[in-house]
């Protein structure tokens, strides 16, 4: 139990500075090492976080978009080479004609980015323009990149960009015949079991879902997010999870039960190097150390979201943290897996 108590004492630590609120569980292949739910799902009724609540978890969601691709790949309907204008029959007048699949999962296809995290700071500010209740499907978004001009040639280095996986969505939707968030609750929530997961309107949130809050520093009130963020998620991100359906998620990749060993190994593979100690593969962060995987990863920040999940293969430990605001995740992750 000395793990369980170390955990216990790195959270009441990190939750005197930040008010941590959203769920914390963590998996060693033996069984449960801790799991705890903190603060309100809904704070106007004093509803709290459970185990089964329900959270966006933002970009955090993008490697579903990922495996919907290597499935494509896995029944030879594309394959990571294909290239952009061979397998989605929208136009990019000012794309480069040799951006690939490749290029759009390792975030190196050089197309223009509706919201570009490394220039702009704040997700808010883009719908004052347009407004985010009228995103609805994928297509909403093209307005957004669709005839702006190349960033960089494709291939040549990484920058994090939303609408490259805006365009895979579109490129499962049109290769499928299905809605994008129909494919991905289909052929990955509802063939493991992620049975209270999926992609919900904001406006039409099913019970047992924590609301986003986002904090005014002013005035030191709370409002939610439902007019911070698009009305419904989609490929870059959006969904919903419990953090056991996430656990689920992870048990089912690492036994090839959405794809096959061979594409589950290409999915995990690091493809392009992000800096010193992290790389990308297909919708997942890779964190190296000493030339060895540390831990594979993926993360989602929008306003009144924050989520971090990582499986340590040495370590032999998985976790989940989910919040419902903007803070709190990352920093129980480090000190988390500091622990073991």
């Amino acid at each position: 139990m000395k793990t369980k108590n170390q955990i216990d004492n790195i959270v009441k630590e990190i939750y005197r500075h930040i008010d941590f609120s959203g769920v914390i569980l963590v998996k060693e292949k033996k069984g449960i090492v801790y799991e705890e739910a903190f603060g309100y799902a809904n704070r106007n009724e004093y509803i709290n976080n459970t185990l089964q609540t329900r959270f966006g978890i933002a970009s955090g969601c993008k490697i579903f978009t990922a495996i919907g691709i290597c499935q494509l790949v896995e029944r030879g309907v594309i394959t990571f080479h294909t290239k952009l204008k061979d397998c989605l029959s929208i136009k990019f007048s000012n794309f480069n004609e040799d951006i690939t699949i490749h290029h759009l999962l390792t975030h190196s296809s050089g197309i223009p980015d509706y919201f570009d995290e490394s220039i702009l700071d704040n997700f808010e500010d883009l719908w004052k323009e347009t407004p985010m209740y009228l995103l609805k499907n994928l297509k909403d978004f093209l307005p957004l990149f669709q005839n702006r001009d190349m960033m960089f040639a494709p291939g040549s280095k990484f920058h994090y960009n939303n609408a490259g996986f805006i365009i895979l969505g579109l490129i499962i939707e049109e290769q499928t015949g299905l809605k994008f968030t129909e494919y991905i609750e289909t052929n990955i929530f509802k063939l493991i079991g992620m049975n209270d997961s999926g992609y919900f309107s904001l406006d039409r949130l099913p019970k047992q879902t924590a609301l986003g809050y986002i904090k005014d520093e002013i005035s030191q009130t709370w409002r939610t997010n439902a007019y911070s963020i698009p009305i419904k998620g989609g490929s870059d991100g959006g969904a919903f999870i419990t953090a056991p359906d996430m656990m689920k998620f992870w048990e089912a990749l690492f036994n090839y039960e959405i794809i096959s060993q061979e594409y589950t190994k290409i999915l995990l593979t690091p493809h392009i190097q992000v800096n010193s100690y992290q790389s990308y593969g297909y919708g997942i962060w890779i964190e190296i150390r000493e030339n060895k995987i540390f831990k594979y990863h993926v993360m989602g920040y929008d306003p009144g979201v924050s989520f971090r999940s990582a499986v340590y293969p040495d370590l032999g430990i998985t976790l989940v943290i989910p919040s419902n605001k903007g803070a709190g995740p990352e920093k129980l992750m480090i000190e988390i897996e500091g622990a073991f």
